[in-house]
C-alpha cells in the first residue's frame, strides 16, 4: 500500500512533469556536450580551454540529470508496486513532509543518518 497520507496521483504527476522537463533539458543541452574540435587555426588556446571546461560542466550537469531521472523512475516503480513511502531499510513510513519535499527519497530520516 502506498503512503496513506499522500495524494499519490498528485505525486505521480509531479514526478512525470519533472521527468519530462529533465528529458527536454537533456535534449536541448546535447550540443554543449559534443566533442570540442581542436582546430588551432580558428580558435586560440584559451578559447579551446574555455570550450573544454564548458563541455566538462555540461557533461557533469547531464550526469546529475540522469541520476535524477533514475531516481524518478525508481519512485514511479515503487508507486506502481504500492510501496511508495516505505523506508527501504526499516520498512516504516517515511514522513509525508519529507516525501512532499523530495518524492524520490528512499529512507526515513532515522535510517538516512
Amino acid at each position: 500500500m502506498n503512503h496513506p497520507e499522500l495524494d499519490i496521483e498528485k505525486i505521480t504527476r509531479q514526478l512525470e512533469d519533472t521527468r519530462a522537463a529533465l528529458i527536454d533539458q537533456s535534449y536541448q543541452s546535447k550540443e554543449s556536450r559534443a566533442t570540442v574540435m581542436l582546430d588551432q587555426q580558428s580558435v586560440g588556446r584559451l578559447s579551446r580551454m574555455d570550450a573544454l571546461q564548458g563541455q566538462a560542466m555540461a557533461k557533469a550537469e547531464e550526469d546529475r540529470r540522469q541520476l535524477a531521472l533514475r531516481r524518478i523512475e525508481a519512485a514511479l516503480t515503487r508507486i506502481g508496486r504500492g510501496e511508495f513511502g516505505e523506508c527501504i531499510e526499516c520498512g516504516e513510513w517515511i514522513s509525508a513532509k519529507r516525501l512532499k519535499w523530495d518524492p524520490t527519497v528512499l529512507k526515513c530520516i532515522d535510517c538516512a543518518e
